[in-house]
């Protein structure tokens, strides 16, 4: 809607023009990828283009990306399909503050009789990359981190945890889903031999996504009924999406350094205003070890739906937690497991940043908060 403020860019991202024009060119092909005729030759060129596109952003092989509908897909598949595979790992270890799409598979694993070990994160939402060396008791180990945490944006200290697990033979499953877009994300320097992304978290369409296979892992599929995707995921693909998919890949990678920059600028910018203009306040997560465009602030002693809703009937979008877990009022898991009391967690609002945001946006953003955080905090009181 013109004239509101968007200041949730963990939950989804608007389409870049580009991937829009793009998207809409493939609309107009409705080849089969898997026909033999030109139709279909003409939608397996699209994929294939889109597939060097995500390849060339990650230092992936292009035979190495396989597409499906979402990270929370590609997360599934990541787990399901490494612990079902010939190699058999028996024990997951994983965080207390990963992302639903991790936590919940988990579960179900551990219900089919996999040992699931799940590390305490610090105060700051980091884990240590000893706990994780320790957790792995053999070569039969997944190991699964959220890369950066897409409630408070925390970064995890992945070259470490990664060579914690190489170590000791195991796998490492990285979900990369918040990170592919905003930090460099490069599977040729760092050794993951699964990692997940999601297009709507870089300004693509929502409904497609990748899982990173590292060449010669054995990953069993999960979604049968076709050869697709080299036997990996069955079912015809998502041509449009995948198409905006690359699109949003290639711009990342040209506009990477300038824009990380100019989110972290934008974030830096709201937090000080908030620091300075309104009292009992926190950050919640590392200062230092975080996205550049993420930013989760407690609000001491006010309920944040509260102060959300207030926020989004001035034209302002903002959000208490995960996207999947809006309309919840139960304290977030990740905040939680970093300590805060429940009281904290429901008084915390995320604000991310990204493209279309302006600095007279945050102005204008800095200019309300104090006065409706007054207002709720007095209303909460009374």
């Amino acid at each position: 809607m013109a004239g509101r403020i968007y200041l949730d860019h963990n939950a989804t991202t608007p389409l870049r023009e580009e991937v829009v024009e793009a998207c809409t060119r493939a609309l107009r092909g409705f080849g089969n990828p898997s026909s033999t005729h030109f139709e279909g030759a003409a939608a397996r060129s699209e994929l294939e283009c889109a597939r060097a596109q995500v390849a060339s952003l990650l230092g992936a092989d292009p035979a190495e990306i396989v597409f499906t509908s979402g990270a929370t897909e590609a997360n599934n598949l990541a787990l399901r399909g490494a612990v079902r595979s010939s190699r058999v790992p028996r024990h997951l270890v994983t965080s207390r503050a990963e992302h639903p799409s991790v936590l919940e598979p988990a579960e179900a694993l551990e219900r089919a009789g996999v040992k699931v070990t799940r590390l305490a994160v610090d105060a700051s939402g980091r884990l240590d990359p000893g706990d994780v060396g320790t957790a792995v008791e053999s070569e039969a180990t997944l190991v699964s981190v959220l890369w950066a945490n897409n409630e408070t944006g925390v970064l995890q200290p992945l070259s470490e945890i990664a060579e914690a697990v190489r170590a000791r033979g195991a796998l490492l499953h990285v979900d990369a889903t918040q990170a592919v877009g905003k930090i460099p994300v490069r599977v040729d320097s760092l050794p993951a031999d699964l990692l997940s992304g999601s297009a709507h978290k870089l300004n693509g369409p929502k409904g497609a996504g990748f899982l990173f296979v590292r060449r010669g892992l054995e990953l069993e599929a999960w979604l049968r009924g076709g050869p697709q995707e080299r036997g990996r995921r069955g079912g015809t693909e998502n041509v449009v999406g995948i198409v905006g998919l690359g699109v949003a890949c290639e711009l990342a990678e040209r506009e990477l350094p300038g824009r990380a920059r100019r989110m972290a600028a934008l974030r830096d910018r709201l937090w000080e205003g908030l620091r300075t203009r309104v009292g009992a306040l926190g950050r919640n997560g590392s200062t230092t070890h975080v996205l550049p465009n993420t930013l989760n602030v407690c609000f001491e002693g006010l309920p944040g739906e509260i102060l959300l809703e207030a926020l989004d009937l001035e034209g302002v979008s903002v959000s208490t937690g995960a996207a999947c877990h809006s309309g919840s009022t139960v304290a977030s898991h990740v905040l939680l497991a970093m300590g805060l009391s429940p009281e904290q967690a429901r008084a915390s609002l995320r604000f991310s940043v990204g493209h279309g945001v302006e600095e007279a946006q945050i102005d204008r953003v800095l200019d309300l908060v104090p006065d409706l955080v007054a207002r709720v905090r007095e209303a909460a009181e009374r």
